[in-house]
């Protein structure tokens, strides 16, 4: 699980300049002058690191580590459960049926892997969200302080704003990257427990 987590924060720093937020908040009825708009993601980046200086793109840093370390942890732990399980209960499935079993389990396990990695951190994302688009550089930046006014205004629903969609997207995605992934290793002839 540790090691997970690891991986889950070096990941946070290429993740949280590439999830910056801002263009998303400015539709057609957004409140952002026409001026301050964004043209695209390098327009955004090079107006950011103008205005804020480097550390601009890298706003919500530290949630972002938060969320990537928790989520892996939950990730690989529910993965590798799931998959260990779900192998034991169907080992005795007829070695014809092997293949068919195997993308079934990395369906399984990987679809579960992603739901129980957003239902753990989506509280997180939210927060990051929040920070990274907040117009006020001045505006905290602590998540927890950020999660607790949205508890006392709106309770646990509004933590987990976009828990749907994010859900649905979960389960297909990381299905999909588990499939590839354990069949490159098949390929590549890893062998795995």
């Amino acid at each position: 699980m540790a090691v997970e987590a690891f991986g889950g924060a070096i990941i946070s720093f290429v993740l949280c300049p590439s999830e910056l937020c801002r263009m998303q908040v400015q539709g057609t009825d957004s409140l952002v002058p026409k001026s301050s708009r964004y043209n695209g993601p390098l327009d955004c980046v090079l107006k950011t690191v103008k205005t804020e200086g480097v550390t601009g793109i890298f706003r919500g840093g530290f949630t972002t580590l938060l969320r990537e370390s928790i989520g892996n942890a939950v990730f690989f732990t529910t993965y590798e459960h799931v998959r260990y399980y779900m192998h034991l209960q169907l080992k005795d499935a007829s070695s014809n049926h092997s293949n068919l079993i195997d993308v079934g389990v990395g369906i399984m396990s990987g679809g579960l892997g992603g739901i129980a990695y957003w239902s753990a951190v989506l509280p997180l994302d939210v927060a990051k969200t929040i920070i990274q688009t907040a117009p006020d550089r001045d505006s905290t930046r602590n998540p927890f302080q950020i999660l607790n006014s949205i508890y006392r205004r709106s309770g646990l629903k509004g933590c987990y704003t976009g828990l749907g969609p994010t859900i649905a997207r979960a389960f297909p995605a990381n299905a999909a990257a588990i499939v590839t992934w354990e069949l490159a290793v098949k390929i590549l002839g890893i062998k795995r427990e």
